[in-house]
């Protein structure tokens, strides 16, 4: 038999970390969730009940009913979608701008890299969410300008950990034979470097997508994330906060949706880093 390759030994390694696994299933569970809400929810999300309102959980509604009588379970299943395309696209967003521009910086170095680090400094003066709030108020309310907002503010993060690790990689001796051989710095940085920090990235984009889901989640609680008749998280959580003494269930469950989700998508950035990144796992141990 032939002997394991890379991949082989890191899948295996991560199906035998339990942060990896838990993270694993319930991403798994969540857009499995999303996507079925495209095509199946136990009730229509637009569908009032005015008789049925505040209903507990029950056979016919299993995590029961809002104040106007829609299920809480379809609003969940309906509000997945909407967390994930916005965390999703805001941190391709971030990445697809953020890792050139710390891949540039780390290659050019002098007053580029300097002047791409005092604008990280600027952006970072201001909390995440501050920042993402102003944006959407100056610009409107939205899932759009709540991904722009979101994805502004991934664009540093992904700058200054591509920046980092791509100026661990340049000392190497394989990326001092390949300037010797006459590369130029895009064909090194496009061949050699960012192959070889693809698992800082991926570990960070995990992060970055709980953290997504977070923002988004706040942002729709102020009132400038989607707006409906699109249900999410956020706002189910504002709606439910006059109604806590009547029926806790209606913030129960979409807070437990949060929870359990950014739970899992940290669980599964830490397993993700444990296996990719062996040194760092020596260190936690």
């Amino acid at each position: 038999m032939s002997a394991p390759t890379e991949w082989q030994a890191n899948i295996s390694k991560a199906f035998s970390n339990r942060s990896f696994v838990i993270g694993l299933i319930i991403t798994v569970l969540l857009a499995l969730m999303a996507a079925l809400s495209f095509v199946w929810t136990p009730y229509a999300v637009g569908s009032f009940d005015i008789l049925g309102k505040l209903k507990p959980p029950s056979a016919a509604h299993w995590l029961g009913t809002d104040h106007f009588g829609r299920d809480i379970l379809s609003m969940i299943m309906v509000g997945s979608r909407n967390s994930i395309a916005v965390a999703f696209v805001s941190v391709v967003i971030g990445a697809g701008i953020g890792v050139p521009l710390g891949l540039w910086a780390a290659a050019r170095g002098g007053i580029i890299d300097e002047a791409l680090m005092r604008f990280n400094d600027l952006v970072f003066a201001f909390p995440a969410l501050l920042s993402a709030v102003m944006i959407t108020a100056v610009f409107g309310p939205g899932a759009i300008n709540a991904i722009i907002a979101i994805g502004i503010f991934n664009i540093p993060v992904f700058a200054r950990v591509a920046r980092g690790a791509a100026l661990s990689l340049w000392p190497r001796e394989y990326i001092l034979a390949a300037r010797a051989a006459g590369k130029s710095s895009l064909l090194i940085t496009v061949e050699h470097i960012l192959p070889n920090m693809m698992n800082i990235l991926v570990v960070q984009g995990t992060i970055q997508f709980s953290l997504g889901i977070l923002a988004e989640a706040g942002l729709s609680y102020v009132g400038l994330g989607s707006q409906p008749p699109m249900p999410s998280w956020g706002r189910m959580l504002f709606e439910a906060q006059t109604m806590i003494g009547m029926a806790p269930h209606m913030a129960l469950y979409p807070g437990l949706a949060i929870v359990i989700t950014v739970l899992g998508l940290n669980l599964l950035g830490d397993g993700l880093r444990d296996v990719l990144d062996p040194k760092m796992r020596r260190e936690r141990s």
